[in-house]
């Protein structure tokens, strides 16, 4: 999943600016009479909205970035924070991912209200049926919640059915399997 949200050209990019840092800083420098050892030390990670970082020497840091913030002009990560966790129970009668009359009135009010830059919404079961059954009946739960956030004019930039593969609590008894049968939102927003 992780890989989805990688701007691999901006990770080629840096790459190759170091790796011509690393080679033309000693020409430049020799030019100077200055003699330079050693090698510039680098790295990259990412963080779960796909913001990428790059490091190097000296702790010095800076941004893989393409969005830029409306009001600097910097590059700037997502702030993210799961903004709604709503029991499936709630949303959809048992082994269905139709929503109720109530439940499209409420998520509706919801994105109307938040002024989150994007979203990423993900389905869970608890542990009856198939691994497969389960698999897709979250991802069609999370749809259903990702076509009322998009007729509100929302961006959702992750979407993803998860099944029984991520309890909150064991599914050792009915009331534990109803708290795992959910759909999360989580919501990006710009730095303040």
């Amino acid at each position: 999943m992780l890989v989805k949200c990688m701007d691999w050209a901006g990770f080629w990019r840096i790459a190759a600016i170091c790796a011509a840092f690393s080679v033309a800083a000693p020409v430049a420098m020799a030019q100077q009479r200055v003699e330079v050892t050693g090698a510039i030390e680098w790295g990259v990670w990412i963080d779960p909205d796909g913001c990428m970082h790059w490091w190097s020497d000296g702790l010095e840091e800076g941004y893989m970035v393409t969005r830029l913030h409306p009001k600097t002009g910097k590059p700037y990560c997502l702030r993210q924070n799961t903004c709604l966790v709503e029991a499936s129970d709630t949303l959809f009668a048992t082994n269905s991912a139709r929503l109720t009359s109530p439940a499209r009135q409420r998520l509706a009010e919801f994105f109307a209200r938040d002024n989150s830059f994007s979203y990423a919404i993900y389905g869970h079961t608890d542990s009856r049926g198939s691994d497969r059954q389960n698999l897709r009946l979250s991802e069609r739960r999370a749809e259903a919640v990702a076509a009322i956030a998009r007729q509100n004019g929302s961006v959702v930039d992750r979407l993803a059915g998860l099944g029984e593969s991520q309890p909150i609590v064991p599914n050792s008894s009915a009331a534990n399997m109803q708290k795992n049968r959910r759909v999360e939102v989580v919501c990006y927003r710009l730095p303040e």
